[in-house]
């Protein structure tokens, strides 16, 4: 991943990642990506909140039963075929090759020594995967079910990550081709974006205060722990609203409308040189 992507500052939206083949860049690499790829492109929601999050060096748990993130990643996309069907999916590659520790006499986080072992890599697919266009970018994309834990031995599905390790969050879109011969395309049908401000350090217990304290505050569902007065908050985020289901279940009185349908989607990435993706 180029160095750039991992850079601090804001950053509202993005098309594909430099390190990638680019569908919505001008010049020659523009002919190698899918038309309905080429023109796609991703901002990401609660930005001011995650900038936040960013400048006091977030922190994420992870756990072995496995913790949802908190901001949720949500994005909102534009720029697709609203008839073609899209493919929407997550994952996580380490930031640099080190293991860290963190200092609270200095409230920082130092280098304790070579990173460890690479944990298993998975890809983690919206819910809703595969839809069309046109759904995708009617509403915000959400994935509120994703689940961070650090069992190596996880059978759920979720994602696998090495506790005191800085991780960059990568987001997938992937075209549905419907051509017999789409796997002699799979380079052409997806674009990659990555949001420098959603970097973090796994963690199995909040290391720096300031994050405990504007998790508390920015969180809906941690009221629970705040305070009655609003002035020692740290941020002054106003609270989000969000449903949260369990895996695999739908909100009440809704059905799931995606569970009889199957597809098959081939597609490519550049490898990560520490990962070897499993599905």
């Amino acid at each position: 991943m180029s160095s750039s992507l991992l850079s601090s500052g804001p950053q509202l939206s993005q098309s594909c990642e430099p390190s990638l083949p680019c569908c919505a860049d001008g010049g020659s690499q523009l002919s190698n990506k899918a038309p309905q790829i080429i023109g796609v492109r991703v901002q990401l929601e609660m930005h001011a909140l995650w900038h936040q999050f960013n400048q006091l060096g977030t922190e994420m748990i992870v756990t072995k039963a496995g913790r949802r993130m908190f901001p949720t990643f949500q994005v909102q996309i534009s720029g697709m075929d609203p008839a073609a069907e899209y493919v929407l999916l997550m994952d996580f590659i380490p930031v640099g090759n080190e293991r860290y520790r963190y200092a609270f006499h200095s409230s920082s986080w130092l280098v304790a020594g070579r990173a460890d072992v690479a944990a298993p890599s998975r890809m983690h697919f919206h819910p809703d995967s595969p839809a069309r266009g046109a759904q995708w970018m009617k509403q915000t994309v959400s994935f509120d079910t994703l689940k961070l834990t650090n069992n190596l031995l996880d059978d759920n599905g979720h994602m696998i990550l090495n506790s005191m390790h800085r991780y960059q969050p990568r987001f997938h879109v992937v075209y549905v081709d419907p051509a017999p011969n789409s796997h002699l395309n799979a380079h052409r049908n997806f674009c990659s974006f990555s949001f420098p401000e959603t970097r973090f350090m796994a963690v199995t217990a909040y290391q720096n205060h300031r994050i405990t304290q504007l998790k508390i505050a920015s969180n809906p569902f941690a009221k629970g722990f705040r305070t009655t007065d609003p002035q020692e908050w740290v941020g002054n985020s106003r609270a989000l609203t969000m449903w949260c289901p369990p895996e695999g279940t739908a909100k009440p009185g809704e059905k799931r409308s995606k569970g009889s349908k199957t597809s098959t989607i081939i597609f490519q990435f550049l490898p990560h040189p520490q990962f070897s993706y499993s599905f």
